[in-house]
């Protein structure tokens, strides 16, 4: 009696995993989905039980050229996200708020900070066979650094902050009047 009281104190779930059900045999009246085969669905062939060579040691000159195509995936990443900061830019409107505001803040501290980290950015890609290479690379990144800085100065032209006419240079100039005025009657 304490055997069987046991296994009833446990649920049914337990029980279960404990003791699965035996697998079934297959049948022949249901077929395989297309594209399956006994051998990718089971564990037991023969491709699998054998051992795999293992992989040769890239080259120095594939470690090279694997390490230029993520600098320049680096060098690249900042241009992926001009469009999106534009759109965000363009959408953020050109009143003073603190939303526009913080935009634009972080629209001109991040290519600073990614100019003035070009170096330490690169680094990790610097070897023998190509440090020649990675100048060109660095180039970019610059750029797309600066592109990123002139769509900051697109917004705060935009937001009237950039000043650009005389009169907001000197202080005894005085601003433009224009030369007609509209006024609606009403």
């Amino acid at each position: 009696m304490a055997g069987s009281h046991s296994q009833s104190s446990h649920p049914s779930w337990v029980q279960d995993l404990n003791d699965p059900p035996p697998a079934r045999s297959k049948s022949g009246a249901v077929p395989d989905p297309p594209g399956y085969t006994q051998s990718s669905g089971s564990g037991n062939s023969k491709r699998s039980t054998q051992k795999r060579p293992p992989r040769a040691r890239p080259s120095a000159e594939e470690t090279d050229t694997l390490k230029l195509k993520k600098a320049w995936e680096l060098a690249l990443a900042p241009a992926k996200q001009l469009p999106m900061n534009a759109i965000m830019m363009y959408m953020s409107g050109n009143s003073l708020q603190i939303f526009s505001i913080m935009m634009v803040w972080m629209l001109f501290a991040n290519p600073i900070k990614g100019i003035m980290a070009t170096s330490q950015a690169f680094n990790r890609f610097e070897s023998e066979g190509t440090k020649g290479r990675l100048l060109g690379v660095k180039v970019v990144y610059v750029l797309m650094q600066v592109l990123a800085l002139a769509l900051g100065l697109w917004k705060v032209n935009a937001m009237g902050l950039l000043p650009n006419t005389r009169s907001d240079w000197l202080a005894w100039e005085k601003a433009r009047e224009p030369m007609e005025q509209t006024i609606f009657a009403v």
